[in-house]
């Protein structure tokens, strides 16, 4: 997630938060299955389920119900500090659908904007009652079906994995006694510091509410780990980002490590990360309504973690995203950037390119680039999935042209076709309150085990490519890929390797 103002910070009902476990209310995970695959197996059914993240649940003390939190403002007299405010408040069950507007079927997940008072949600993947599905996705690729037609300018839908604890920091923090079950223990490359509970205390110490947000603030501590942003996206614009960190898990951060404001490229996390978006690297008709990737239905996203050596095992080298829409496979768009090389994938070199040609500074290397994002991908990550409007940049980094100060022909400016005054959030949560999101029919495994094509392949410009066509000049390095139902890049290989077919859908040089 990548606004450069004022840390991100989600609108939250007005309710109030804790780090007990509760018993009012029965929390109950609503069923979202998923499917782990192989070539060699097909795909397999897996019982998983969605957890709400602590943040926005009712909280109240231990011995009643009186609010620990009210408003952006704690209750002092309960909370005068973050270790008495853990073990006087709990957290307490969540109704899903009536309260929070989060509803599944079979293996569907959807999540409505606002919901009476409510605005917004976050909920992760459950492997069971107590613990989180944790992604080991090196040399593996993760396919999800979304639906976002019902989501306008100044909103996202976000799918994306962070470096959490399984269990949601209970076994680590004892004055956390709710754990993954109430979804505690989130952490991102944002540092966020409007997470009312970290390790396990309240986040009490310098807490101010904030002035845009009735229902938010942020105290002196944050929470940081490394993310991957597989899809932040409305049906206007999208982009898949790594967000490496120099800490190799969940990490509570203070003053400078936490990277706000003027200390953005001085913490332990790099907040910008080395994103893809279609349209902010020359492509503006690529993603959208009535576009190749067509946002007014729903399409399959399938995300590939390449290794330098085609192992679970070996450096993260690359990235690769590939589409399915109405049977086809859409293979991602070619940057069109003078400094950028034709790519359609992240990997180093792109990242580099990018971020001189933008004029951006490359934290994203600083803080290990590719190798510590696949150091975290290797080590598990949790998936999370939030629908949220921007208090802080009004989602003008993702959708319209940003930064506000610069020229919109400026490289790297312009992102979308939203105007600047869409996704301010009082318009937001106005005009698009029944907004929402869907995600379904996740898959994760082998590399060309998750999707299928049933029709012609479509190139990057829709123009329908067929894999008989001609070759494209060049050759590819070790390990990259030469071939496959839809791949519409060079065949040959550097010498002295190969191309070998793995399965009808990838193959590889080596």
């Amino acid at each position: 997630m990548f606004p450069t103002a004022a840390l991100l910070s989600f609108s939250l009902i007005a309710m109030v938060y804790g780090q007990q476990a509760g018993t009012q209310t029965a929390e109950t995970h609503p069923t979202m299955s998923s499917q782990k695959c192989t070539t060699a197996g097909g795909c397999t059914t897996q019982n998983t389920a969605v957890v709400l993240d602590s943040n926005w649940r009712w909280v109240h003390t231990t011995t009643g119900y009186t609010n620990c939190y009210t408003g952006n403002a704690w209750d002092t007299s309960i909370c005068p500090d973050g270790v008495t405010c853990a073990e006087a408040c709990a957290i307490d069950g969540a109704d899903y659908s009536g309260t929070y507007g989060i509803t599944t079927a079979s293996d569907a997940l959807t999540l409505k904007f606002i919901t009476g008072s409510n605005i917004g949600s976050r909920v992760y993947l459950m492997q069971d009652a107590t613990n989180y599905e944790l992604f080991k996705l090196l040399n593996q690729e993760f396919t999800f079906d979304v639906d976002m037609s019902n989501l306008p300018c100044g909103l996202n839908g976000a799918l994306y994995l962070v470096q959490m604890d399984q269990d949601g920091g209970m076994a680590k923090y004892p004055n956390n006694k709710a754990g993954a079950k109430f979804g505690t223990g989130y952490c991102d490359s944002q540092c966020p510091q409007d997470i009312k509970f970290i390790n396990g205390e309240a986040n009490v110490e310098g807490w101010a509410g904030s002035s845009t947000d009735p229902n938010a603030g942020t105290g002196s501590y944050g929470t940081c780990c490394s993310e991957m942003d597989i899809w932040e996206a409305n049906n206007d614009a999208a982009a898949f980002t790594p967000h490496p960190c120099s800490v190799t898990s969940q990490t509570r951060c203070t003053g400078t490590d936490c990277g706000a404001g003027d200390d953005r490229y001085d913490g332990v996390c790099d907040a910008d990360g080395c994103d893809f978006n279609s349209f902010r690297l020359g492509n503006t008709t690529f993603l959208g309504k009535g576009m190749t990737v067509d946002t007014s239905s729903k399409f399959t996203v399938v995300t590939q973690f390449i290794t330098a050596d085609g192992t679970s095992t070996g450096a993260l080298s690359e990235i690769r995203r590939l589409y399915v829409q109405n049977g086809k496979v859409i293979q991602n768009s070619n940057v069109n950037i003078p400094g950028i090389d034709a790519v359609n994938s992240i990997s180093t070199n792109f990242c580099s390119e990018q971020k001189t040609t933008f004029g951006d500074q490359n934290y994203f290397q600083t803080k290990g680039g590719l190798t510590a994002m696949g150091n975290a991908l290797k080590a598990g990550m949790v998936l999370a999935m939030s629908v949220w409007d921007d208090h802080a940049a009004s989602m003008l980094w993702l959708d319209s042209d940003y930064p506000t100060t610069s020229s919109a022909s400026t490289p790297g400016v312009a992102r979308g076709t939203c105007s600047a005054t869409s996704g301010e959030p009082a318009t937001v949560e106005s005009v698009s309150a029944s907004a929402s999101v869907t995600f379904s029919n996740i898959k994760f495994g082998d590399i060309g085990s998750t999707y299928t094509n049933t029709g012609s392949p479509s190139s990057p410009s829709g123009t329908g490519s067929s894999p008989s066509q001609t070759p494209i000049s060049g050759t590819v390095a070790e390990w990259g890929q030469c071939g496959g139902i839809g791949y519409t890049g060079a065949t040959a290989c550097v010498s002295p390797f190969t191309c070998h077919v793995l399965n009808s859908y990838y193959s590889q040089c080596y």
